[in-house]
């Protein structure tokens, strides 16, 4: 077998050298592979194919062709190999490690991705082993690297096939796991062996294996966004937050997809200040002309900000990442400017799969509606309230809740299918009545309409809203249930408007974060 010999006899070298770089490029499991290695691979399944092996003194469970393979390994990688010092020589994992490299590439089909993808994980798995060995495994680092790379592009192509990965599954619904899952449950080995490596201190300039901490952190998170195990992913973000050198220390794109991830982890858990910070960050250490990047952030990004009370601005959606997403956000933003419930919901209805692509659109439904009904009711005490003669008047500012329940009940028909119509009074004097639709009212899901789907809110919904606002510090005031008004409090200082309705970002990080903690400290994002 000269391939093989040749092929062992050059890994056996890089070894000796420490080469990580050249074994690396050696040890080529992608498709692209160079032509070589397909010939190695036919001279493997000739010279070592199991076709035909009978159980004879091979050992349980391998064919002859398996054993005579190893045999060969074994040969070209002599563990008692004589060494000067400085050098380095194999050890049992990464005798295995070529062993199982070996049978790959005799028993690969990448037309069957599938086989491949099990063959790669098994490889990638040993490689993992090897990796681990305290003296020589850290010349393995860039060909874990490669290597979990590749078996990322298998697992994100397979990923995208049902038909292929549904019987790979076994188990009730609930245990079973899927080939991104166990793809990353893999590669969270090779990223636990560098970060819990000793060869630099915590807080200096990263070597050894600690080098590959993000790089591997990424690859697992990767796969599972891929497969919507997020909850999975608090354990990689707890590790690093107890071990990890600071982020800072490790290469710009590293970063940037670590705070990506770590941004949209934060976001799908409710905590849209640390995903703001995380996803702003991320979006500020990207270049401009990585578009496509920008995008992806600003997808996540604007929607944090959002239910922060910071709505986008025009200026931001005219940036070219932001074209893709200004039809989404644009609307979104003008709806809650202005308390438009039916512009809201028409604008999430008209991009509702994408939004419940990208994990959105729960949060999207929900959250902002107090917004709406703040925006809502400071537009209608703009458009009723009539100040006092007396500018020394103390009395309070008061909106009327029956207004405030009249136009609730407007925006709601309107989402109900009523178009809106001129009354018969001419001039000035006009006033805007609703025309049913022909077939009756819109069917309203329970999230649409301004109570619950097609209600009708009350005046008691009204109240309702209100002083859930005033506890949120929405707005300031109490309601005068028995006049059915709402008191602006420290108008005298502030005027009614500034003093009624508070600027909702300064509200929001007021009210939910009354305790003594650093807003600017996120789990995982270890900063130095």
């Amino acid at each position: 077998m000269p391939l093989l010999n040749e092929f062992l006899v050059n890994l056996r070298g890089f070894v000796r050298a420490q080469d990580g770089d050249s074994i690396r490029a050696w040890l080529q499991v992608s498709p692209g592979a160079p032509q070589q290695y397909y010939t190695l691979a036919s001279e493997l399944k000739s010279q070592f194919g199991n076709a035909g092996a009978g159980a004879g003194a091979a050992p349980k469970g391998k064919g002859k062709g398996d054993a005579a393979l190893e045999a060969a390994v074994e040969r070209g990688l002599p563990e008692d190999d004589v060494v000067e010092e400085g050098q380095g020589t194999t050890w049992p994992g990464f005798v295995t490690f070529v062993k199982d490299y070996m049978l790959f590439w005799r028993d690969v089909d990448f037309d069957d991705l599938v086989k491949a993808h099990s063959l790669l994980s098994g490889l990638v798995n040993s490689c993992s082993t090897a990796f681990a060995n305290p003296s020589y495994g850290g010349m393995l680092l860039k060909t874990s690297m490669s290597l979990s790379e590749v078996l990322v592009q298998l697992t994100m192509m397979l990923n995208k096939r049902p038909d292929l990965t549904s019987r790979l599954r076994s188990g009730d619904e609930e245990s079973r796991k899927s080939v991104a899952e166990t793809s990353a449950e893999i590669i969270q080995k090779i990223f636990t062996t560098c970060l819990t490596d000793r060869s630099s201190a915590r807080n200096s300039r990263p070597e050894g294996k600690k080098v590959g901490v993000y790089m591997f952190a990424n690859l697992v998170l990767k796969l599972l966004f891929a497969c919507r195990k997020t909850h999975l992913a608090k354990q990689i973000f707890t590790n690093i937050s107890t071990n990890s050198p600071p982020l800072s220390l490790y290469p710009a794109a590293q970063r940037v997809t670590f705070l990506y991830y770590l941004g949209r982890f934060n976001f799908s858990n409710n905590h849209a200040l640390r995903a703001a910070n995380c996803l702003e960050e991320a979006y500020l250490q990207t270049p401009p002309s990585f578009t496509t990047h920008r995008t992806l952030i600003l997808t996540y990004l604007i929607p944090a900000k959002l239910l922060l009370g910071l709505l986008p601005s025009q200026a931001l959606l005219y940036r070219p990442e932001a074209a893709p997403l200004a039809p989404v956000f644009a609307p979104l933003r003008d709806a809650i400017r202005k308390g438009d419930f039916h512009l809201y919901q028409r604008t999430l209805a008209a991009h509702e799969p994408w939004l419940f692509e990208r994990g959105i659109l729960l949060h999207l439904t929900h959250r902002p509606r107090p917004y709406l009904w703040r925006s809502l009711s400071r537009r209608v005490f703009l458009l009723t309230y009539t100040p006092p003669s007396d500018p020394a008047s103390r009395k309070a500012p008061l909106l009327d809740l029956p207004h405030l329940l009249a136009a609730a009940i407007y925006l709601h028909r309107r989402m109900e299918g009523y178009a809106p119509a001129l009354a018969t009074l001419p001039g000035p004097d006009a006033t805007t009545t609703l025309s049913p639709p022909a077939g009756g009212p819109r069917k309203l899901r329970p999230n649409e309409g301004m109570v619950w789907g097609n209600t009708l809110p009350t005046a008691q919904d009204v109240e309702m809203a209100v002083a859930t606002m005033v506890q949120q510090g929405l707005m300031h005031g109490y309601v005068a249930h028995d006049m059915e008004k709402f008191a602006v409090m420290g108008a005298k200082t502030k005027g009614a408007v500034v003093a009624g309705w508070p600027v909702v970002s300064k509200a929001v990080r007021e009210r939910r974060y009354e305790e003594d903690v650093d807003l600017d400290e996120v789990p995982g994002w270890v900063k130095g």
